[in-house]
C-alpha cells in the first residue's frame, strides 16, 4: 500500500524521499525490518493475550526430558509470523504482481487451516477442564486430517492453476542470430499472451527476447538444466502435451502437501521449525532475487523469470518473522508456534520454491524436513511390519520423528536444534551452489 502511494506521490508530484520506494533494495530492507518489530515488540503483546485467555500447550507424558516444564505455555504463536509476514507484504509490495498476491493467499489459506486446528485441540481442552475431567491430549481433538488434507489440496489446485494458465507467469527466451519469434520457442513451449519482442542492451550488444509459457523447472547439477512437464506425458503420442495441466498441478498438489505437513512434524522443538524455515527463506531469497534480474540471471545463465524480483520482498519479511519469532521461541521457548505457524511455514516455503522453479532442489534445502518426514514413515511402516510378520511391533528409532531419538538419546534440545540449524545450512549452501556447478 505505501509502495502505489509513494509511487503516486513520486509521479505526481515528485516530493523528495518518494523515489526511495522504486528500489527494490530499499523495500526489502524495510520489509525485514518491520517484521523484525512487530514479531518482537508486538509478538510480546500477543504472548501476554493468550497466556490471559489460557490458550496454552498440553502435553504428553512421553519420558522426554523437560517436556512437563512446557505444560501452559501459550500456543498459536503462529499468528506472530502470519503478521509480521502479512503486514510489511501489504505496505512494501507491489499487489498489482501475481506472485505476491499468491504468496499472500497462501499465507492466509493454511494459517486458517492451523489456526483452527488448533482453536479446536484448546477448545477440547478446556472443555474437559469445565467438566472437572483430566484432558489427555488426543490427535482427533483438533481439525480432522482429512479436513486439513483437503485444505493443502485445493491450495495447490490454486497455485498449480494459476502458474500453469495465468498469463502473468512467465520466462524470458533470448532470440538468437536469424531465428524468428517462434524459432525461440523449445518443445512444449507457446508465446506468452500479447508478447512482444523485449531488446536489451547488455555488455554493448543489442539482444532480443520474448516472453513464453512454458511449463518448466530446474534440475540441478544438470548442464542443460531445464525440464519441461510435457515430457512427462510426450509418450502418449501427439497432443497429449494439452493435458500437461494436469500431471503438473498434480505434482504441485503433492509438493505443497508433503512440504507444509514436513514443517508441521518437524515443529516439535523449541526454535526448530522456526530456524530451520528462516535459513531456508534465505536461500530461496537468493534464488527469487537471481531469476528475478536479467543481468544476474544472464550472467549464471539461469532462467530469468518476469515479475519475479518482487517476490524477495515477501520473503524478506518471511525471514525477518521467523528470526523474530525465535526471539520468545528459542529455548526456553515463551510461545509456540502451533499448527497455525507451521503449516503455513511449509506452505509458503512449497510455494516459493515452485514459483522460481527449483522445486526439485526441495529435497536439498528441505533435507531437515526429508528426514523427520521419513523417520516417521520409516518407524511406522517398520512397527506394522514386524508386528504383522513377528507378532510384536519393532522400532527402527527409540522414537519418531528423528528429533526425539535424540532426546531420548539424552541430547538437550537446544543442541539438536542448533546441529539441524547447521544441518540445514549446509543443504541451502549445497542449493545455492548448483547455480553455478552444472
Amino acid at each position: 500500500m505505501l509502495y502505489h502511494l509513494f509511487t503516486w506521490l513520486h509521479e505526481q508530484f515528485n516530493i523528495s524521499g518518494t523515489g526511495l520506494f522504486q528500489y527494490l533494495t530499499f523495500r526489502i530492507a524495510m520489509a525485514i525490518l518491520l517484521s523484525l518489530f512487530i514479531a518482537t515488540v508486538y509478538g510480546k503483546r500477543i504472548i501476554n493475550f493468550l497466556k490471559n485467555h489460557q490458550i496454552g500447550e498440553s502435553v504428553r507424558d512421553l519420558g522426554l526430558a523437560g517436556e512437563q516444564q512446557k505444560k501452559g505455555t501459550p500456543t498459536m504463536g503462529g499468528v506472530i509470523i502470519l503478521l509480521a509476514i502479512i503486514i510489511p507484504t501489504l505496505l512494501f509490495a507491489n499487489l498489482d504482481k501475481v506472485y505476491i498476491r499468491l504468496m499472500l493467499l497462501c499465507t492466509v489459506w493454511l494459517g486458517l487451516i492451523g489456526f483452527l486446528d488448533d482453536y479446536f485441540k484448546i477448545k477440547a481442552r478446556k472443555s474437559a477442564q469445565a467438566k472437572g475431567e483430566a484432558y489427555k491430549k488426543k490427535d482427533s481433538d483438533g481439525l480432522a486430517g482429512i479436513s486439513k488434507i483437503i485444505g493443502q489440496v485445493g491450495l495447490g489446485i490454486i497455485i498449480g492453476a494459476t502458474l500453469y494458465f495465468n498469463n502473468s507467469v512467465t520466462v524470458e527466451r533470448e532470440i538468437i542470430g536469424s531465428a524468428t519469434v517462434v524459432g525461440a520457442l523449445k518443445q512444449g513451449e507457446r508465446l506468452a499472451k500479447d508478447s512482444n519482442v523485449i531488446t536489451r542492451q547488455m555488455d554493448g550488444v543489442e539482444r532480443s527476447f520474448v516472453k513464453v509459457k512454458t511449463p518448466i523447472t530446474t534440475i540441478p547439477f544438470v548442464k542443460n538444466h531445464e525440464f519441461n512437464y510435457s515430457k512427462l506425458i510426450s509418450w502418449m503420442g501427439n497432443g497429449a502435451e494439452q493435458f500437461t495441466w494436469i500431471i503438473y498441478i498434480l505434482i504441485v498438489v503433492f509438493i505443497v502437501t508433503a512440504v507444509s505437513n514436513g514443517a508441521n512434524i518437524t515443529d516439535g522443538l523449541d526454535g526448530l521449525a522456526a530456524g530451520v524455515s528462516a535459513i531456508i527463506g534465505a536461500a530461496l531469497g537468493v534464488f527469487v532475487y537471481v531469476s528475478g534480474n536479467y543481468k544476474f540471471a544472464d550472467y549464471l545463465n539461469v532462467m530469468y523469470i518476469p515479475n519475479l524480483g518482487e517476490l524477495s520482498i515477501f520473503i524478506g519479511a518471511f525471514v525477518g518473522a521467523c528470526i523474530g519469532f525465535l526471539w520468545y521461541n528459542a529455548y526456553p521457548a515463551q510461545v509456540f508456534m502451533g499448527d497455525t505457524g507451521s503449516l503455513a511455514l511449509g506452505g509458503i516455503i512449497a510455494s516459493l520454491a515452485i514459483i522460481v522453479r527449483k522445486e526439485l532442489l526441495i529435497p536439498i534445502f528441505c533435507g531437515v524436513f526429508l528426514i523427520e518426514n521419513l523417520s516417521v514413515i520409516i518407524q511406522v511402516s517398520y512397527f506394522k511390519y514386524t508386528k504383522k510378520k513377528y507378532g510384536e511391533g519393532r522400532r527402527v528409532f527409540l522414537m519418531s520423528p528423528l528429533h526425539h531419538h535424540y532426546q531420548k538419546k539424552g541430547f538437550h534440545e537446544s543442541k539438536i536444534a542448533v546441529r539441524f540449524w547447521i544441518i540445514t545450512i549446509l543443504c541451502v549452501v549445497a542449493s545455492i551452489m548448483t547455480l553455478k556447478i552444472r
